[in-house]
């Protein structure tokens, strides 16, 4: 049985062997040189990198879209409408412009001419709205990001994005949806074996949660890169990769620990940097619950414990103060004032609320790197007589209980992957989302005005402003913004740590290139 796949593969193959033949004819007339795809270009070298999670899958429209290995993995074989920059600055890939209509209900993107599939197929429209439909029919985390939206194409080199309320997040949103080939359907596992893209690099040889190898895709829009072959491996364990990291088994890691940080910048062959990411830890109260209902009450548990101490213990080169709900490279972020550590004055706040110091708080996280951090969170609130509880839970339990409320004060590193504070404040922060049993009717406003306007510095003022809301009632701690720390074979060329823990090897060349 062939799969719809197939049945467009053969025919866009057909079209495209009918145009080759007439362009074989017309440059033998014309020219007496050789050369194709496969030719010139520098395949100096193979670079080996072991990413910080694993790639169990290589569709970016399924369960697995949102997780950091398949994005990983997407972003080097597929193409998307936009892209961030290292920074998370958005540039178009396949558009080359986009704008919204007056009310933002309604984004229409402009298309590049000439962008073709890894396998010589054309893309255009119809692949951007069938992978769109796609991804909204699998249901899958990306697709959460645009609910009731439908995009339709108006010419071949346009489509129209519109959603049933004002979005100006739609770009930033928009890059982490890839592109494939229409007539991939939605259970077609096959076509992830051997995918056919439009990124700088195609698939040769994929084990899911092992290894995945990749290769120069000679059709690139951006030119064929430089390097021979990109090996993205598996190494769960953080001793083995540092190991190989420093034998030159493999030649870039990423999301080192700090205390591994000193050891690797002393090695003449390794360039180590470290980069502000979008993620922040995040420590939600739940406002529902009884006795942390009052504002006094979570602004004082905050006060109590001595963030700056802990941080620069346990993370003196990947941590720093957080300022605001989100980081300084999301948009919208604008600093609020400190909160400052005064455990006398936080005790006596708590007194003064009535604070029953008899009852304990429930603190969940989950993953077992994050244990340290909330053992000092725990022991400084003791110091004034807040019990605390922390329970670490498996990933699929801390979810759940997380979407129920069965916590008093939650524990997260939160990203913002679209660099957009939409993704974040506006998603997570109104009393219809219910995230964490906080409501305020003026902080929906804000956000929602914030959500209705492609005014950059407009959003920017209102979203500080739902920021000074979230930050004066403490609808959670904010106690650090992440770095993320990078260690790559100083032989490397062109190699760029990204925010977002996603770097990008189209442009990496070895030290020969």
């Amino acid at each position: 049985m062939t799969s719809t796949w197939e049945h467009g593969r053969r025919s866009r193959l057909i079209r495209l062997a009918a145009t080759a033949t007439a362009g074989a004819a017309l440059l033998a007339a014309c020219s007496t040189t050789t050369g194709g795809d496969d030719e010139g270009g520098s395949a100096a070298g193979d670079v080996t990198v072991a990413g910080t999670y694993p790639i169990e899958s290589l569709d970016p429209h399924g369960a697995q879209g949102a997780s950091t290995g398949t994005q990983l993995a997407a972003q080097q074989i597929f193409t998307r409408l936009v892209k961030p920059d290292p920074d998370g600055t958005l540039r178009g890939d396949l558009a080359t412009s986009w704008k919204p209509s007056e009310n933002v209900t309604t984004w229409t993107f402009t298309l590049r001419t000439g962008v073709t599939f890894s396998d010589g197929s054309a893309l255009d429209a119809d692949d951007v709205v069938a992978s769109f439909q796609r991804m909204v029919s699998l249901n899958g985390p990306n697709a959460g990001n645009f609910p009731g939206a439908t995009m339709t194409k108006t010419s071949p080199t346009e489509v129209v994005l519109r959603s049933p309320v004002p979005d100006a997040s739609v770009p930033g949103k928009l890059g982490t949806f890839y592109v494939i080939p229409s007539g991939v359907g939605e259970d077609d596992t096959a076509f992830f074996n051997d995918p056919v893209g439009a990124g700088p690099f195609t698939v040769d040889e994929f084990t899911p949660s092992g290894s995945l190898v990749l290769v120069p895709n000679g059709r690139y829009r951006g030119g064929k890169p430089a390097l021979r072959r990109v090996t993205v491996r598996n190494i769960p364990e953080l001793a083995a990769r540092m190991t190989a990291l420093r034998t030159g088994e493999v030649d870039v890691v990423w999301g080192i620990p700090d205390d591994q940080l000193a050891s690797l910048k002393g090695q003449e062959s390794l360039t180590v940097r470290t980069v502000p990411s979008s993620a922040e830890f995040t420590m939600w109260f739940n406002s529902s619950v009884p006795a942390l209902d009052d504002a006094a009450v979570r602004r004082a548990i905050w006060q109590a414990v001595d963030f700056k101490t802990i941080i620069g213990e346990l993370y003196p080169e990947t941590g720093k103060a957080a300022d605001a709900p989100v980081t300084s490279v999301v948009l919208g972020h604008v600093p609020q004032p400190p909160v400052s550590h005064d455990p006398a004055a936080a005790k006596a706040a708590l007194t003064a609320a009535g604070f029953d110091f008899s009852k304990k708080l429930r603190l969940q996280f989950a993953n077992a790197e994050f244990r340290p951090f909330i053992q000092a969170v725990v022991s400084d609130l003791r110091r004034i007589g807040v019990l605390v509880e922390p329970l670490e839970k498996e990933q699929a339990v801390f979810t759940e209980d997380l979407l129920a409320l069965r916590w008093d004060i939650n524990f997260q590193q939160l990203a913002t992957p679209s660099y957009d504070a939409a993704s974040n404040l506006g998603r997570l922060y109104t009393c219809a989302a219910d995230r964490n049993g906080y409501c305020n009717k003026q902080l929906d406003t804000l956000l929602a005005a914030a959500g209705a306007t492609a005014d950059q510095e407009k959003r920017t003022d209102l979203y500080g402003r739902a920021s000074r809301i979230i930050w004066r009632d403490a609808v959670g701690m904010y106690p650090m913004a992440v770095s993320i720390a990078y260690a790559w074979n100083s032989g490397l060329k062109g190699f760029v740590p990204d925010a977002s823990g996603l770097p990008d090897f189209a442009t990496v060349r070895t030290g020969d290139a």
